[in-house]
């Protein structure tokens, strides 16, 4: 299974036709096919590309809502491009 640093990650942000994927507990999600993700944004609140771990906690459903979408890969620790995410 493939793994993603923060950098490698962003890049599948949603945009222009790339695929939308979000990470949460270190594993990678694609939720290109969701209708709640067009354009790389859920809400208005939340970017693909990023790793919604944090900000997962605030929002009004658990993480049982990502387990409806395919896992692509896992977070990778400490990996270089590592940075701590603003939530999005």
């Amino acid at each position: 299974m493939r793994e993603f640093t923060l950098q490698e990650l962003a890049e599948f942000d949603g945009r222009d036709g790339r695929p939308a994927y979000v990470a949460y507990n270190g594993k990678v999600y694609d939720v290109t096919e969701s209708f709640l993700w067009r354009g790389g944004r859920h809400q208005a609140m939340h970017d693909a590309g990023r790793d919604l771990t944090e900000a997962l906690e605030l929002a009004p459903h658990g993480p049982e809502f990502l387990e409806k979408f395919p896992v692509v890969g896992m977070l990778k620790e400490g990996g270089e491009g590592d940075a701590e995410d603003d939530g999005g």
